[in-house]
């Protein structure tokens, strides 16, 4: 079992109470004392840390921009990611057909496990100790974002980059619909005439295929 002293020194907490961290660190397929409640526990303190957070460091930011910011900084993907980078996918306790399955990378069981952890130390040292931790991840985090644009879809990026040169918006138009209808894929067009810019998009559905369009004719103008 790999050292937990490794994992505190990258968390930045020491546990007073080890079994906090143990519990945290232990899925339910391992035992039936495991990190759910404290998962619980923890996602309401990464969703205060954070929002507390954004509120003080991002003055300019209204409420929708910091709803939105919030979202995608307490989501799944995010929180699996940080768990990476302190590889703790090593230190969990997983039963046996969880671990041959893979669980110690599934994404899901990260990000609970990472939530799990706030929790812990929220209830070893308190409010204040489980802000530190949970801001020495994020806030080198955020530093590599865009914080105007993190977790906007590529159509409304769009729209906005163009509505703000005060460029017409672009037309989507279906170029071609390939399969069964059970299973088809959608070719879209994004034009925007007054840039001459056309690009296209695929995927399962029309708005996916508007979406990759988009993303596509969004590149083209950053690089402009």
């Amino acid at each position: 079992m790999a050292s937990r002293d490794a994992l505190c020194k990258k968390l930045g907490h020491v546990f007073a109470q080890p079994q906090l961290l143990e519990r945290a660190l232990t899925h339910r397929s391992y035992a039936p004392e495991h990190n759910e409640r404290l998962e619980f526990l923890g996602d309401s303190v990464l969703g205060c840390v954070i929002a507390k957070h954004l509120y003080v460091g991002y003055p300019q930011l209204n409420e929708g921009d910091l709803s939105r910011l919030r979202s995608n900084l307490i989501k799944e993907e995010t929180l699996a990611g940080l768990a990476q980078q302190l590889d703790l996918g090593v230190y969990l306790k997983l039963g046996e057909g969880e671990r041959k399955s893979g669980g110690f990378r599934r994404p899901s069981i990260l990000a609970d496990a990472m939530e799990a952890l706030f929790g812990a130390v929220l209830l070893d040292a308190g409010f204040e100790a489980a802000e530190k931790v949970v801001l020495g991840l994020f806030v080198p985090y955020l530093s590599k974002v865009d914080v105007q644009t993190l977790g906007k879809d590529p159509k409304t990026l769009l729209q906005e980059h163009l509505q703000a040169r005060r460029i017409p918006l672009p037309a989507y138009s279906v170029a071609e619909i390939q399969g069964e209808a059970h299973a088809q894929s959608f070719c879209v067009e994004c034009a925007i005439p007054g840039l001459k810019i056309t690009t296209r998009g695929e995927g399962s559905s029309r708005r996916n295929a508007e979406q990759q369009a988009a993303a596509a004719a969004y590149q083209q103008l950053k690089v402009r």
